[in-house]
């Protein structure tokens, strides 16, 4: 019978067959130790509280040094460990926010580190984790692959390997963020925390059950980043297939050892989100809060504008923005995408006269109703009826759904041949997506 302990993955703080109970004891200490490492970052009133009917508050760990929460749970492990450990140094696999985090504050406190990344890693995230101070090394073609690197490395060189997700420590850091939610809304409803792997789900859920068993915590994912969900769905660790997410932070295919055994029976509900309200949630914060969130950090404010939480109006809720760090392209697209999902981009097919004046009459009436117009591609070859018609491929912008239809009735009123794309509001805001199972042992929602 052959020892797991041989096995080139295996890892003594991320143990299936012995989880590690994360303490409230331990959070506090971790809270005391990151003091100076870390920000206390602020727990401000949302601008669109009254519009969701709550007084929402928005824990913004964007304005962390890498712009993410995952600092917390680094600098607790590396302040933790020996100094015979940090002569060695420390390793780990990530191509985002961990990374950025272990290379920033191992390079701060002069520990030796190592960060693996697949050789297809963006060069953007390469390039920000060697500013911040990393090594990195290219090893793989995915991230499992790179993991087993950096694990075999790591017992190779006597390395520390720090799980992102699932060491106790780095979850105990992660916790700081609900003990800072509960000093600053002392009367707390809810907690709404994103849920990739599960550490900072596992750690603020710890906290805030500790010190206000009465405060609801919900797990919030989106509908391709659910491995939590069908965890505790199955009552077991699963893997699962990932597809391209723009909450790339919860892009996790199996959740941690020990994040598992320590939400089970504490957390209220676990919440899937569909990433088109992610989308529009991102632009939401944008425009009314003034402050750029990733997809991960948007997914509470999705799940609310989704109208998946009805049993917190009025209440007080805290929905934990994780981070920040949103690349150029993907933004782009999500403005792009949430302004559709919202109603203010349109698209439509009109066949106009191609005589002199002909598109010049459909721009004059489009900017007499405020319509602004954003591309426009003409199609003569394949258009049916007399050669003197040409049909208009147009994209518009518009206030929302309402000035969008006052649009359809005016093409409808002045041309024979339009094609719609069918606008669904109602559907858009009830349809794909759900809440799961209920987990608590003894469920407040119930209660009240």
């Amino acid at each position: 019978m052959t020892n797991p302990k041989d096995d080139p993955e295996y890892d003594e703080f991320c143990d299936p067959d012995n989880p590690r109970k994360i303490k409230f004891e331990d959070i506090l200490a971790a809270s005391r130790r990151v003091v100076g490492q870390v920000i206390k970052t602020p727990c401000a009133k949302a601008h669109m509280s009254k519009r969701l009917g709550m007084d929402l508050y928005l824990k913004e760990e964007f304005l962390q040094v890498t712009g993410c929460f995952k600092e917390r749970g680094v600098a607790n492990t590396l302040l933790l460990l020996s100094e015979e450990q940090k002569k060695y140094g420390v390793i780990a696999a990530s191509t985002g926010n961990h990374a950025c985090a272990l290379a920033y504050h191992s390079s701060q406190m002069g520990i030796p580190n190592i960060v693996v990344m697949p050789i297809h890693a963006p060069i953007t995230k390469i390039n920000k984790a060697e500013r911040l101070g990393g090594k990195i090394l290219l090893q793989g073609n995915n991230m499992a692959e790179a993991k087993l690197f950096a694990m075999t490395t790591s017992k190779e060189k006597k390395m520390i390997y720090i799980n992102g997700y699932d060491h106790p420590n780095v979850i105990e850091g992660q916790g700081t963020v609900g003990l800072e939610i509960v000093e600053q809304v002392p009367n707390v409803d809810a907690v709404l925390c994103p849920c990739g792997g599960g550490s900072l789900l596992a750690g603020v859920a710890v906290a805030v059950k500790h010190l206000k068993p009465d405060t609801e915590v919900y797990g919030i994912v989106t509908d391709k980043t659910y491995s939590m969900v069908e965890a505790l769905r199955k009552n077991e660790r699963i893997f699962l297939a990932l597809e391209p997410s723009i909450a790339d932070g919860l892009a996790v295919n199996k959740v941690g050892v020990n994040t598992f055994h320590n939400v089970k029976g504490i957390l209220d509900k676990m919440v899937v989100v569909r990433e088109d309200w992610v989308a529009r949630a991102i632009m939401t914060i944008i425009e009314e809060e003034k402050v750029v969130v990733e997809g991960a950090g948007a997914v509470g404010v999705a799940s609310i504008m989704a109208g998946l939480f009805p049993n917190l109006k009025g209440k007080r809720v805290v929905t934990i923005c994780s981070g920040g760090n949103i690349d150029s392209t993907t933004l782009t697209r999500a403005l792009e995408r949430g302004m559709a999902a919202d109603g203010r981009l349109m698209k439509f097919k009109v066949t106009v006269s191609d005589r002199p004046g002909g598109l010049a009459d459909l721009c004059s009436m489009l900017a007499g109703m405020g319509v602004t117009m954003r591309d426009c591609v003409p199609e003569r070859a394949w258009v049916k009826g007399d050669v003197f018609s040409v049909q208009m491929k147009v994209i518009v912008e518009t206030r929302g759904y309402d000035h969008s239809r006052q649009l359809v009735e005016l093409i409808k009123k002045h041309y024979k041949d339009y094609y719609f794309q069918e606008m669904n509001e109602k559907s858009e805001k009830t349809a794909g997506v759900k809440r799961g199972p209920c987990l608590a042992p003894n469920p407040v929602c119930m209660q009240k």
